[in-house]
């Protein structure tokens, strides 16, 4: 004989093994968002780090989260020229240099209206550090590219 409370009891069990598994459901996409978000916060935090072998005698080249970083053979005066006429090879269109004893930066624009900045700090009498760093997030190959230019021209 079936009571009626017994109908009600398997409709609340049903409901209730329903919201489970919803509950369930939305806890593991909770949990699996937490992972994600984890692992791409690891990944940003890292950054982007290449190391550039064989970059040329006398320099040692890093790309590291946007900037390229290179030590370079060569008197500080002589690395700012070179860096002048790099841009002026390049047809980049010069915006702006600052320059002291020991630290030079150059701003230029390429036609992509990229801003292109080029460091040059003095290390020692021929060794000078070379930082280039295009638009907000780099660009390795185009860096690259520019210190290629400033090498030759050295």
């Amino acid at each position: 004989m079936n009571h009626p409370n017994d109908q009600s009891n398997r409709v609340i069990s049903a409901v209730s093994v329903s919201t489970k598994q919803r509950v369930s459901g939305v806890r593991r996409l909770v949990v699996w968002g937490a992972v994600a978000l984890a692992c791409s916060g690891a990944v940003l935090q890292t950054g982007c780090v290449a190391v550039v072998a064989g970059a040329g005698a006398g320099a040692a080249v890093a790309y590291v989260r946007g900037d390229l970083d290179a030590t370079v053979s060569a008197g500080y005066d002589k690395a700012v020229k070179a860096a002048n006429a790099a841009v002026a090879d390049l047809k980049f269109a010069k915006v702006s240099e600052n320059k002291d004893a020991l630290q030079a930066i150059l701003i230029a624009r390429n036609a992509a209206d990229k801003r292109i900045e080029i460091r040059v700090e003095k290390v020692g009498d021929s060794v000078v550090k070379v930082k280039i760093r295009v638009g907000v997030f780099g660009d390795e190959a185009l860096s690259l590219a520019i210190l290629e230019k400033i090498k030759a021209n050295l």
